[in-house]
C-alpha cells in the first residue's frame, strides 16, 4: 500500500511539474518557455536606465514618488488582470475563447509547477509594458511618466519572481509562508479567490480573500 501510494504521489508530482507542448510551431513553443530569471535579466537594465534618466529630469523625491505610484499601478494590474483577464473565457470568433484562456493562464492551473512557464515570456510581457507606457504617457507629463513606468516595471519583476518562488521556494518568514499558502489555496482550493500573487492586500480590499481556516489541497481546480 505504501509503495503504491508513493508511486501515485510521484506520478502526481510529475504531472504537476510537466511542461507540455503548446504550439505546433517549434519557435513559438520554445518562446513560450523561459528561465525564471528572464524578467530580471531583461527588465533590470531598462528599470535602471529609466531611473537614471528620470533623475536628470526630476528631483530625487519626485522620482521616488513616481516609482511608488508606478508600483501601485502594477499591483492593481496584477490583481485585476489575474481576476478578469486570466480567469475569463472571452467569446472570440471561431470558438477560440477557451484556447486563448488556456494559453495565457489555464495551462498554468493544469501544470502549476512547470518551471519554464512560471514567469511571463517576453512575448507576453513586452506588449503589457508597451500598453503601460501608452497609458502612463496619457496620464502624466513627459517628465514624470518615466519614473512611473520604472515603478510599474519593478512591480512586474517582483511579481514574476515571487510567483516562481511560491511554487518552488521554501519560505522561512511568517509573511513568506502566508504568501505561498494563499497562492496554493488559489491553485488547490478555490481559483475564484486569491488573485493577488504578491500584492495579497487587494484580495482583502476587494473581498476575494480566503478564510483563515481554509487549507490547500481540499479541492483541486
Amino acid at each position: 500500500m505504501t509503495d503504491n501510494s508513493n508511486a501515485s504521489n510521484a506520478s502526481s508530482n510529475e504531472a504537476l511539474d510537466a511542461s507540455p507542448r503548446l504550439f505546433e510551431n517549434n519557435l513559438l513553443d520554445k518562446m513560450s518557455r523561459v528561465h525564471h530569471l528572464t524578467p530580471v535579466i531583461v527588465y533590470t537594465p531598462i528599470f535602471l536606465g529609466l531611473v537614471f534618466y528620470s533623475l536628470t529630469l526630476n528631483s530625487a523625491g519626485v522620482v521616488v514618488f513616481g516609482l511608488l505610484l508606478g508600483y501601485l499601478g502594477w499591483t492593481l494590474t496584477e490583481y485585476f488582470g489575474h481576476r478578469f483577464l486570466f480567469h475569463t473565457v472571452f467569446p472570440l470568433p471561431f470558438g477560440l475563447g477557451p484556447r486563448f484562456q488556456f494559453l495565457i493562464h489555464g495551462v498554468h492551473h493544469v501544470y502549476p509547477s512547470d518551471p519554464l512557464r512560471l514567469v511571463m515570456p517576453p512575448l507576453l510581457s513586452a506588449p503589457i509594458m508597451l500598453i503601460a507606457l501608452g497609458v502612463i504617457r496619457l496620464l502624466f507629463s513627459d517628465v514624470f511618466c518615466w519614473p512611473v513606468l520604472a515603478g510599474f516595471i519593478a512591480g512586474y519583476v517582483i511579481y514574476d519572481c515571487v510567483h516562481y518562488w511560491t511554487h518552488h521556494g521554501q519560505p522561512t518568514s511568517e509573511f513568506g509562508k502566508l504568501v505561498k499558502r494563499l497562492h496554493m489555496l488559489h491553485h488547490f482550493r478555490d481559483a475564484e479567490k486569491g488573485f493577488g500573487v504578491h500584492a495579497i492586500w487587494w484580495d482583502y480590499v476587494f473581498g476575494t480573500a480566503y478564510r483563515k481556516d481554509e487549507t490547500p489541497g481540499a479541492r483541486a481546480v
